[in-house]
């Protein structure tokens, strides 16, 4: 599966911007998608999940995030989105697609890796 984000870019404390990640090569549909980001000097923190339960979809989302990030999929255009809303500095970072099968919110559950988007947020 390749990756592909986009929608990255500068935004003003408070604003919103959302985020693509169209899949080549495989469906998504029974994939695992998740979104992390990170900063220079750390390791990539998880931020939104959707989970493929083998039923249904759920999410999970880095507590920071709660109320203000919000990630969907369109299986038929085989992407995923993260919406982000109230955005604040520290949301600064570079995010990063992948997918994967597995039931855990951390970088070694995900096979499948974008080249991630920069996100700035100005204060």
């Amino acid at each position: 599966v390749q990756l592909v984000e986009s929608g990255g870019g500068l935004v003003q404390t408070g604003g919103s911007l959302e985020l693509s990640c169209v899949a080549f090569g495989n469906s998504i549909s029974h994939y695992d998608m998740a979104w992390f980001r990170q900063t220079p000097g750390t390791g990539r923190e998880f931020v939104a999940a959707h989970f493929w339960s083998g039923s249904s979809y759920y999410t999970n989302y880095l507590q920071s995030g709660e109320g203000r990030f919000t990630i969907s999929r369109d299986n038929a255009k085989n992407t995923v989105y993260l919406q982000m809303d109230n955005m604040k500095p520290e949301d600064t970072a570079v995010y990063y697609c992948a997918a994967g099968r597995t039931t855990l919110s951390r970088e070694d559950g995900f096979e499948f890796w974008g080249r991630g988007t920069q996100v700035t947020v100005s204060s």
